[in-house]
């Protein structure tokens, strides 16, 4: 056998680096609860549906005649998705005050700058998890939950003899597959401001992230109350907190009535908040002391 007849290895591609990409993927592998635990409180929501849907064909046969029997039909729905949003809101939270603490008390920080990643791609691949990553699970363990819920009643609803479309007419599954995705990107524009101070003390705190990042705030709260009588602080932190649920799901933003009909959804009006580009201003700073920060601080 000649040597030209020994065939000559392939070289591997030569795959373009994108150190963003790469970071993100970084933080969904050291931070699985990102996805891991809205998809366990979609179980749980599966189950307790799965266990109530004994009762499905008798809601489905009233609801033709009672509307409050029409509209409890589309609250198995409404609690998923309102569920999944509320433990990715408490994941983000944690998430935020260990982002930048947890490698500098490991002291991986070392590791990690001595890479060719810059910090300001470091910080925002962090800040894309609340902002990007996790509404995208949001929005994909909803979906499924739905279409699983969805698929399970017309099951249980043939199995009884019941006419599946009697049940489907009264869903506004539309209108949640819509108001998700618009709320998502509404809360995540509103809790710019909120991610990136969890952010700024998650870089800048030795220890106690959690004390830090509150902490400050209550003391403001109470010796303004105290001080002045009045409870500005407090509504400023109200408002950033449920500020953007607020603006996403109640009629004209004010918390008082939810939205029932795609025609009162007014984005315009969310972008007209001076509240809105206020904040965006706030967190994008926020953002910019976190890069600074990490630029000079040392393992803890």
């Amino acid at each position: 056998m000649t040597v030209d007849a020994v065939a000559a290895p392939t070289p591997a591609p030569n795959r373009k680096v994108r150190p963003f990409l790469a970071s993100v993927r970084r933080e969904l592998w050291e931070n699985p609860a990102v996805y891991v635990a809205p998809a366990i409180v979609a179980g749980v929501v599966l189950l307790a549906f799965f266990y109530e849907s004994r009762n499905l064909p008798a809601h489905v046969l009233r609801a033709a005649s009672d509307p409050k029997a029409a509209l409890s039909l589309n609250m198995p729905f409404a609690a998923a998705a309102a569920a999944t949003f509320l433990i990715s809101g408490i994941v983000a939270v944690f998430y935020c005050l260990g982002a930048l603490h947890g490698e500098r008390r490991d002291r991986s920080l070392l590791f990690w700058k001595s890479l060719p990643v810059s910090d300001l791609t470091t910080v925002l691949s962090k800040a894309a998890i609340p902002m990007l990553v996790q509404p995208a699970v949001i929005i994909a363990v909803t979906l499924a939950t739905h279409l699983i819920m969805l698929a399970w009643s017309f099951a249980v609803l043939i199995a009884n003899g019941v006419d599946p479309s009697l049940f489907w007419k009264h869903l506004q599954l539309s209108m949640f597959w819509v108001m998700i995705p618009y709320g998502l990107l509404v809360s995540m524009l509103w809790d710019l401001p909120l991610y990136g101070w969890l952010l700024m003390v998650s870089a800048w705190a030795k220890r106690m992230t959690f004390v830090w990042a509150v902490a400050p705030w209550l003391v403001l709260a109470m010796f303004e109350f105290l001080a002045f009588q009045t409870r500005h602080v407090l509504g400023l932190l109200e408002s950033r907190v449920f500020g953007g649920f607020n603006q996403a799901f109640t009629v004209g933003g004010r918390g008082k009535a939810a939205i029932s009909r795609l025609s009162e959804v007014d984005p315009m009006q969310v972008l007209a908040n001076p509240d809105l580009w206020a904040g965006l201003v706030v967190g994008v700073a926020f953002l910019g002391v976190c890069v600074w920060l990490r630029r000079r601080q040392d393992p803890v």
